[in-house]
Order: C-alpha cells, then structure tokens, then sequence
C-alpha cells in the first residue's frame, strides 16, 4: 500500500473510531408517529455501521476514483434520449392537475371543517406535498416542474397575453443577480417555521390563505422576471424539488426522457447566491423538527419561554418565540459545520476563497438534505399519507374521499382508520438509517469528484476530502442522534 493510502486509511480509521461516541451506545428511539424500543440489534450499532460505512466508501474513493467521472475535461454526462412523448398535450394535463389540486385544497381548507384533523389541506400540505412529492422527485424527475399550479397560471397567462396583445408584450426585467436563490431560501425558511413554531399550522383556513398569498407572490415575480428564471432562482418549492430531482439518473428535457449518469444532474447546478443559504435552511429545519421531540428541547423550552414571558409576551407567543430561536439556531449550526468543513478544505491549498469553495460544493449537500427528509418524515407520508390513498384496499382515504369534513362521500365509503401494518416500527427504523448513510455516502461521491477538478493532483484532492469526511460523518451522527432522541 502506498503512503498515500495509508494515511487516508489512518485519518478514516480515526475518524470511524471517534464519531460513534458522540452518538454513543445510551441513544433511544427514532423520530417518528411510533416508538423503536424494540429494534432487534443494539441502537449504538447503527452508528457504528454507518459511520465505517462512510469511511470505507471514503477510502473507496481515494484508491478506486482517480480521475473525475461526473465533470471535467472530456466527462459527458449529456442525457441519452430514452422516449419521446408529445409536450403540449402532457403539460396541459399536469398542468390542469396541478391547478385543480390546487384549488380543491384552497377551497377544503376555507369551506371545510376548521378541525385539521377532519379537514383535507393539512394533511395534504404537511404530509402529500411536503413529503410526497421530493419521494416522487426522487422517483420520477422533477414531477413538480409538471403540476406546478402557478408555473400552469403564468405560462398560459403569458401564452395568451402574447397572443392576443395587439402590441409587443415587453421583456422580462432582468433577474437581479445578488438575489440569486435566496428568495427561495427566504419561503423555504418561512414554511419551516410555520410547520415547526406556527402555533396555528393545523388551521385550515389560515392555511389555505397562506397557499394563496404564496401563489399570488410567484405570480407577480414571473410577471417580472419572466416564468423559467424566476420558478428556476425564487419559487421556493420549485428550487428545492428540481434539486432532488437532480439525483436521479433520468430527466426531461421538453417531451423528451432522457438518461445521464446516477447524480450526474448535480455537478452542472449553476452556483448562484443563496444556493448554500437554501441547502443549510433544508437540514438545519428538519434537524430542529427531530431536536424539538428529544428531552433536551423538552427541557430548554420551558426556560426559552419563561424568558420571552419576562419580556411580556403571553404563554402562546412566547413558546411560539422558543421555537423561532430554536429553528433558527438549527440552520446556524449546520452552516457552521458546513463553513467549518469548507475552511478545512481551504487550509489544503488552492487559489479559491472560502465562500467560493462553499460554493462550489454547494450540490453535495443535496442528497444529504433530501436523505433528513425521508429519515425525519417517512413515517409520517407512510401512515398519515393513508389518510388520502387508502392501501386497504387500494383508493381514495376518507380525508380525499370527505375533504371538507362534513360527513360528504365524493369516491364511496372510504376506511377512517390507518392500517400500521404495512410496515413495522423496525422498517421504519431500517428506512431510515439507510437513507441517512446512501444521502451521505452520496454527498461523499459528489464532493470527491468535484475536488478532482479543482486540485491539479488527485493527493491534493483526497487530502481536501478528509475535511468533508469529517463534516459527512457529523451529518451522519447527528443525523442518527436526532432519529434517537425522541423517546431518549
């Protein structure tokens, strides 16, 4: 073995000996609707397996991945042509989709019962769009940019506006290029912190005004901006699903479906302002969401919100305050861990400034952000998600088939009940640890490519990696923590 191998296999080795005592042998539970006291192997076991998972692709990758094979000089990863459909019919159907979804679920949430249980929008924005549909990017491409709503609104607006117009429709403003994805960082964010501190979230009718006020936004800035720039830089789902859709080795291009290799849709993201800022708001969110169900926010609440009290806020506004610090806090943990990483990088020579390179390996925390999704909520789409498809039998669930709560039976006499059945507390559990390592193993893969394009010497490369080694474990271990802390 050469010396070069041995010292990626000693810093590796530290690294996998180190980390699995943070997350340590005493960890409970998993964040989701059910507990996972009875899981059949030692829950300190998982993070040492991930963590040598890690280690072992690590040094997989320094021995085995010389050259860059996703990006670079003389790498192609141009989609080969799979199937042609015909466009315009397919995105008038999605697009007529998107929009009566739409609707339907502003109209449930302002007619229907304000219970959120009994009510369809809740569910249908928490668990079917929230969850859903990154599962269906993750699946299908970017199926979002299809059943966009107010992507359908603005292209026809502006199709017919060309049409008719007697006169030359103006240009487009000039998208302001500081912006960058921030804007979609900025609704992101927002969302988070409805979802997690809103005391109010489960309202429906609050709901579906927040839907309406978010869709008259983005169709104020394509009417500036035009529809392609501005879903592509500030609709805030639009950015975050057309990322995970990245990862998949199949896209489409107009009607065409075509093939590139597995995350070979990352490496060409244009680095934009804003970009690291949307990716850190993604984790450091949905890691508050499974910190916030662990003892230790059960325990720093109460003091959080005895403060804000002092301040004279009243009990609700105050825990509401609690949470803002806590998500808030969150995203500025995970942007120090990833900055710190990047300094780490920086430290091993190279003529790129820190926020450059945090730029340039901006696209490996993709896979790790849609890796806390399915880890945090895959229970949730799993069980709550049979309240709109039934899967005994196979059909609409009693809030698709009643979504107004008021006794209606719109697709016949639908189950009210949800069937835990389909999988076990230990799936669950499984599940999740393996989206966790694959997300991060992943970000691995990303990350060792791009340095080989960056560093002239693949021994620079894979001594800049060692840092994002590091910062993949941390994710990884505190990811693992989060899932059990919850009943810890």
């Amino acid at each position: 073995m050469t010396s070069r191998r041995v010292g990626v296999a000693a810093v590796a080795t530290g690294l996998a000996t180190a980390t699995p005592a943070l997350v340590g042998p005493a960890v409970a539970s998993a964040h989701g609707i059910v507990g996972r006291e009875d899981l059949p192997i030692p829950r300190w076991l998982f993070a040492w397996a991930a963590t040598v998972v890690l280690v072992v692709s690590f040094v997989g990758l320094a021995t085995l991945w010389p050259k860059p094979r996703l990006e670079g000089p003389g790498v192609s990863v141009e989609g080969r042509r799979v199937v042609v459909l015909p466009r315009l019919p397919l995105e008038v159907l999605f697009g007529a989709f998107g929009v009566i979804a739409f609707a339907g679920t502003v109209y449930a949430g302002l007619a229907g019962t304000q219970t959120g249980q009994a009510n369809l929008t809740p569910t249908l924005v928490f668990v079917a769009f929230w969850v859903g549909v990154p599962v269906l990017s993750l699946l299908f491409g970017d199926v979002f940019a299809a059943i966009s709503p107010w992507r359908a609104v603005g292209r026809v607006t502006g199709a017919a506006v060309r049409r008719f117009s007697g006169e030359a429709t103006p240009e487009p403003l000039p998208y302001p290029a500081w912006l960058g994805r921030w804007p979609a960082a900025a609704g992101i964010l927002i969302f988070a912190w409805v979802e997690l501190a809103y005391p109010d979230r489960d309202d429906p009718s609050q709901l579906a005004v927040m839907m309406l006020l978010y869709a008259a936004v983005q169709l104020l800035g394509m009417s500036l901006y035009g529809v392609k720039t501005w879903t592509e830089r500030a609709d805030a789902f639009g950015v975050v699903f057309n990322l995970y859709s990245r990862i998949v080795p199949w896209y489409w291009e107009g009607g065409t479906l075509r093939r590139r290799p597995l995350l070979g849709g990352l490496p060409s993201l244009e680095i934009l302002p804003g970009t690291v800022g949307l990716l850190v708001v993604m984790i450091g969110t949905t890691s508050f969401d499974g910190f916030s169900a662990g003892p230790i926010w059960s325990s720093l609440a109460p003091d959080l919100q005895a403060r804000f009290i002092d301040l004279g806020l009243n009990q609700e506004h105050a825990l509401q305050a609690a949470a803002t610090v806590g998500v808030l806090g969150a995203v500025l943990l995970i942007g120090g861990l990833y900055r710190l990483g990047v300094a780490g990088v920086q430290s091993v020579g190279g003529k790129l400034s820190a926020t450059e390179l945090a730029g340039r390996f901006a696209h490996t925390l993709v896979p790790i952000s849609l890796a806390y999704v399915i880890a945090h909520y895959v229970s949730l789409l799993l069980y709550n998600g049979q309240k709109i498809i039934s899967v005994s039998p196979l059909g609409a669930g009693f809030l698709l088939t009643d979504p107004l709560g008021d006794g209606s039976r719109l697709f016949g006499s639908a189950n009210a009940s949800i069937d835990y059945g389909i999988i076990t507390p230990n799936g669950i559990a499984y599940v999740q640890v393996a989206a966790l390592v694959l997300g991060h193993i992943a970000g691995l893969v990303l990350a060792h490519d791009r340095a080989l394009v960056l560093y002239a010497k693949a021994r620079q490369a894979t001594r800049s990696q060692y840092w994002m080694l590091a910062v993949m474990v941390g994710f990884t271990s505190l990811g693992l923590w989060l899932l059990s802390a919850q009943n810890s």
